[in-house]
């Protein structure tokens, strides 16, 4: 990936973070949330999918340990936008992720020196990020489709009536994140528009659009 694909990339997840934030607490940067803390519960979650128990058969479940990478990084980015405008943390975390150099080595010892440096400094160890998905083979492409899919998945289903239980999360017998991963290898990631083609592309399959009714 160019430079300039992955500074857009960053700051297009930045922007969506903001904006979730900014749904739940129009002043949520004032109130020094403890992201910290939400990366740590996240990695203890993250380990039990990877398996640590010596006293019983464990497989990795990659997809789980995925997906909470992805949950980490919504929090990792909250940390990051503490301390600028998206643009300007977007080119920080650039700078970061061009200077880290993963090692090989045991993914949960290097989850555990992720999880400490966070506890420590209270900050988003980017470059120990970078490390744990290098150990999980999954680029900064998967990251961003991953992470945009489910940021606009948890906004579609709120503007269709997630709070008040009369959304549907099943469609023509698949659940919505089925669907979503469909939708999200057919279209280009490199799209500037990449989120707002997404949230269309749910929109026009689920049950009682015009596009559906016709």
């Amino acid at each position: 990936m160019s430079q300039a694909a992955s500074q857009q990339q960053l700051q297009t997840m930045l922007a969506l973070q903001d904006a979730i934030n900014t749904v739940v607490n129009d002043n949520w940067r004032e109130q020094n949330f403890a992201w910290y803390r939400a990366i740590w519960v996240e990695s203890a979650e993250l380990l039990d999918h990877y398996g640590w128990k010596w006293w019983k058969k464990q497989q990795p479940e990659m997809e789980q340990v995925k997906l909470e990478l992805v949950d980490i990084w919504h929090f990792g980015l909250s940390l990051e936008l503490q301390q600028g405008s998206p643009e300007a943390v977007a080119s920080k975390m650039q700078a970061q992720l061009e200077g880290a150099r993963p090692d090989m080595g045991d993914f949960r010892e290097n989850l555990e020196a992720f999880t400490l440096n966070t506890l420590a400094t209270k900050q988003f160890d980017l470059p120990g990020f970078a490390q744990l998905l290098a150990d999980c083979e999954m680029g900064f492409d998967e990251l961003y489709r991953r992470y945009v899919g489910k940021n606009v998945l948890n906004r579609f289903r709120q503007d269709h009536g997630y709070k008040d239980g009369s959304y549907q999360k099943t469609w023509q017998g698949r659940e919505d994140n089925e669907h979503l991963a469909e939708i999200v290898q057919s279209l280009d990631a490199a799209a500037e528009n990449f989120s707002n083609l997404l949230y269309e592309a749910l929109k026009n399959r689920y049950p009682g659009s015009q596009k559906d009714l016709a």
